[in-house]
């Protein structure tokens, strides 16, 4: 699941809306339209160890907490008393309650910055909104600034989509275009499998003459994982996931 997507309202409450009925954030389990929230919250809790720890917990770039600060953020959510969580840590209880002055601090900081950004890009229309790297990315830079109307007319541009499957015309020069170019590419190969140098072969083959280079960077840019051996890749099952 891409969290990035997901409302406020969505990350609190552990799932989401679909077109069914509702589905976990976390997980392929979803429910109908006219299941009760009794239901999901027992999923979360017996599957996931409830919707609070997988917040505090989630593996994301976006969730900056240090392994400290969630240990804290548990013992706040358990209710245990500040001198009782001083005495465990053995730490003065002034310490405890300044952790929360400063988390409480934050999450001020948080609204705020919030507020300002959606009364600033609320309007904007769809055609300029940023497209989303894939979670793996680590050459995050303004590379990465690619717009989704931008997206789609470059597409047009370098693909031959009379072709089956899709065929590249030409590997382009500009980083931002190659970036726009995996980004369709990615999408011919199955997610969650993992697959043999030949395999991803095969499925680049017939997109694109230099297959190589089509791989080389589709690994470099986070769009596929390559195990440490570098015999097997993997396209994650959400390429948008944060």
């Amino acid at each position: 699941m891409n969290f990035t997507t997901l409302s406020l309202d969505d990350l609190k409450s552990g799932w989401h809306s679909i077109a069914t009925g509702f589905a976990c954030n976390y997980c392929q389990a979803t429910w109908p339209s006219d299941s009760l929230p009794k239901q999901r919250e027992e999923h979360l809790n017996l599957v996931h160890g409830g919707n609070r720890s997988q917040l505090v917990h989630l593996k994301s770039r976006y969730n900056t907490l240090t392994p400290k600060q969630q240990d804290l953020l548990t013992a706040f959510a358990s209710g245990i008393k500040d001198q009782e969580l001083a005495e465990q840590l053995q730490v003065a209880a002034a310490t405890i309650r300044h952790q929360k002055f400063t988390f409480r601090e934050k999450a001020k900081q948080a609204k705020l910055y919030l507020a300002i950004y959606e009364s600033v890009f609320a309007q904007t229309a769809a055609a300029d909104q940023l497209i989303e790297p894939p979670a793996q990315a680590t050459l995050l830079d303004d590379r990465w600034l690619i717009t989704e109307d931008k997206v789609a007319q470059t597409l047009q541009q370098y693909f031959d989509f009379d072709q089956d499957p899709i065929r590249l015309k030409r590997w382009p020069k500009k980083q931002k275009v190659i970036i726009i170019v995996l980004t369709r590419i990615i999408t011919e190969i199955p997610t969650g499998q993992l697959l043999t140098e030949p395999e991803i072969n095969a499925y680049l083959k017939p997109i694109y003459f230099d297959y190589v280079t089509v791989r080389r960077y589709l690994v470099d840019y986070g769009f596929l994982q390559r195990r440490a051996d570098g015999r097997q890749y993997q396209r994650p099952t959400d390429n948008r996931k944060d």
